[in-house]
């Protein structure tokens, strides 16, 4: 016959228990300013036999509470901790450093955010001198960047300069380039922000680029892209290589010349983006260029001056800039249909109207 086990259970309230001592302590430890969560740590600490007292405490949250609990089933030192000042996350990366048997004390400090104290507990896993960058002026990810920096062996005295003051951005394209063995003296400067240095690495990159052509703090990034984008195309960048181009012309400039086209009838920093565009496309269908290149002409004039001359039509009678562009849009697309625009042909009338006036013409 088989051995029949009575338990019995004690409960407080959601809570279950085996001990009725234990169950009488859990009632003289809680209180009604306590959580449901805060209750649960407490009983959770009681039935592993835990020294509940160290976080049954109001000044803790359920999640403080939490991380002392933890700290105490892995039998630390959880007094390190156990301080209101520390948020749970703190607490964690502190539970996790003692767990480890690393030398806390680096980073158990209040005035570290946990992510700083995670990138210094990072450190001390790998075994670098974390005593370099375990400052309260270095931003985590600046942290992550000198760990990295220490981790690989490299030179990490170039970026972590207090004289420059590089952002962690920047000294995470300077990093990158340490380890890939590039240049750096090129772009390692304050003056450089981390897109204009990135780019600069990205032409290091390719050995057969002079990036001194554009490593200049004058050049914003998307202008150095440009003429990146150009040396990579074996063109000739002198051409738009000038801090006076935006990088919008510069690209209208860089996609002339490489269809071939002459691009110095509009390498002008007068031409806006869109006027070089409508001259490139114009080159490229090699049609007249000259009737519409003129400054006077907005990209939009210059757009209907130019599909009038692939159509072949006379555009000398709408080529004025007193034509807006719709008005000249209206009238190219009546010479097309071969009407008779006279009677519209009159900067005075609105374009609507000039709309109108086609439309009943076409009947």
């Amino acid at each position: 016959m088989k051995e029949i086990t009575i338990t019995t259970k004690y409960n407080v309230g959601n809570f279950e228990f085996d001990d009725l001592n234990k169950a009488k302590k859990f009632t003289i430890l809680i209180n009604e300013n306590l959580t449901e969560e805060q209750e649960n740590e407490i009983y959770l600490g009681l039935i592993k036999d835990l020294n509940v007292e160290l976080y049954n405490k109001s000044e803790f949250d359920f999640r403080q509470m939490q991380q002392i609990r933890l700290g105490l089933e892995n039998n630390i030192d959880v007094s390190i901790y156990a301080k209101p000042e520390f948020d749970f996350m703190q607490m964690g990366q502190i539970r996790i450093g003692l767990q480890k048997g690393l030398d806390v004390s680096w980073y158990a400090k209040p005035e570290f955010t946990w992510a700083q104290m995670q990138q210094i507990f990072s450190g001390l896993v790998s075994g670098v001198d974390v005593s370099i960058y375990a400052k309260l002026e270095y931003h985590h990810f600046q942290m992550s960047e000198i760990r990295e920096g220490l981790e690989n062996n490299l030179d990490i005295s170039i970026y972590i300069n207090p004289e420059y003051n590089f952002t962690w951005q920047q000294m995470q394209q300077i990093r990158v380039g340490l380890e890939e063995k590039l240049d750096i003296s090129l772009y390692a400067k304050p003056e450089f922000n981390h897109l204009q240095m990135y780019q600069i690495r990205k032409g290091l990159e390719e050995e057969i680029l002079d990036v001194e052509i554009y490593a200049k703090p004058e050049f914003n990034d998307d202008q150095m892209k440009q003429i990146r984008y150009g040396l990579e195309q074996g063109l000739d960048v002198s051409i738009y290589a000038k801090p006076e181009f935006t990088w919008e012309q510069m690209e209208q400039l860089r996609f002339g010349l490489n269809y071939g086209l002459n691009v110095l009838i509009y390498a002008n920093p007068i031409y806006t983006q869109g006027q070089m565009e409508q001259i490139r496309l114009g080159l490229e269908e090699k049609i007249e260029v000259s009737i519409y290149s003129k400054p006077k002409f907005n990209f939009h004039q210059m757009n209907n001056i130019r599909l009038g001359l692939i159509k072949g039509i006379d555009v000398s009678i709408y080529a004025k800039p007193e034509f807006n562009g719709f008005q000249m849009r209206e009238i190219r697309l009546g010479l097309e249909n071969g009407f008779d625009v006279s009677s519209y042909l009159n900067p005075d009338i609105d374009w609507k109207e000039m709309e109108q006036i086609r439309l009943w013409l076409s009947l």
